[in-house]
């Protein structure tokens, strides 16, 4: 390189810095004054020294839901998408995500009414650790695994019953949900 080229680079290196600089000059200029410091909440919606109401903890979405049974069971909550499996002192010992299928129970108290250890499911999956537990217009509704250990969302043209879960929860479930065993459903 030239001595007047290298001169041109660092005379546009210069510049450029410079207008980095000027830049970064004005932007801090027009910074309000209360960026970066605290606001004072509405004294109206601080709580009270004494007899407040505590702050609302975020909610814990593993927590095992009030109202869900008592006893040992399946706890499976629709909206969450998720099953816990409740010892005999109420405790839960495992909980995990499911994927609904196409046909859903509605909200209440089942027990367990079938099992099958491997089976072809109605969408045609492989399955394994079917634990059924109520029949929904002549779909039969029930926890699985797919052998392959996928966990897809069901084709939505196909009516199927089948809870799908991973491979280690469905050995879990599997153990636990004998027949006659106590399953929630809840919203």
């Amino acid at each position: 390189m030239s001595r007047s080229s290298s001169g041109i680079v660092a005379g546009l290196t210069a510049a450029a810095v410079a207008v980095v600089g000027f830049l970064a000059f004005q932007a801090s200029a027009n910074v309000p004054d209360t960026l970066g410091k605290p606001t004072k909440a509405a004294p109206s919606s601080l709580p009270a020294a004494s007899g407040g109401a505590p702050a609302q903890k975020p909610k814990n979405p593993t927590a095992l839901p009030a109202d869900s049974g008592s006893g040992m069971r399946v706890v499976y909550a629709l909206a969450d998408r998720r099953v816990w499996l409740v010892d005999e002192k109420g405790r839960s010992t495992r909980t995990f995500t499911v994927m609904p299928s196409t046909v859903n129970p509605t909200p209440g108290s089942y027990t367990v009414t079938s099992r099958s250890g491997s089976v072809t499911g109605s969408d045609g999956v492989r399955i394994e650790h079917v634990v059924r537990f109520t029949t929904v217009d002549n779909v039969a509704i029930g926890f699985s695994a797919a052998v392959d250990g996928t966990l897809t969302s069901p084709d939505p043209t196909l009516k199927t019953g089948g809870v799908r879960m991973r491979v280690a929860d469905g050995n879990a479930m599997w153990t636990f949900a004998t027949v006659g065993s106590k399953v929630e459903v809840i919203p």
